[in-house]
């Protein structure tokens, strides 16, 4: 794979966790979410160091999908 071809793989695969993974904490999880780890804007706080940690499982989700196709497709 020519390394043009990884670097937009991973773009979009960063992208895809980011977006979703920001979309689950600020609209799903941080109405539940205790006030320390409610996020407050420009700051570093705990719930920005938990909505990372959302995008990075989300990643490991998207990783996970991208091989299992990769291996289950018939030119694998």
């Amino acid at each position: 794979m020519h390394p043009r071809e990884v670097l937009s793989a991973n773009f979009w695969k960063s992208l895809v966790a980011v977006v979703v993974g920001n979309l689950l904490y600020f609209f799903v999880l941080q109405p539940v979410l205790p006030t320390p780890a409610q996020h407050r804007p420009f700051k570093l706080d705990l719930g920005l160091i938990v909505d990372v940690w959302i995008c990075l499982f989300v990643y490991g989700i998207v990783e996970l999908i991208v091989r299992f196709r990769r291996r289950s497709s018939p030119g694998a």
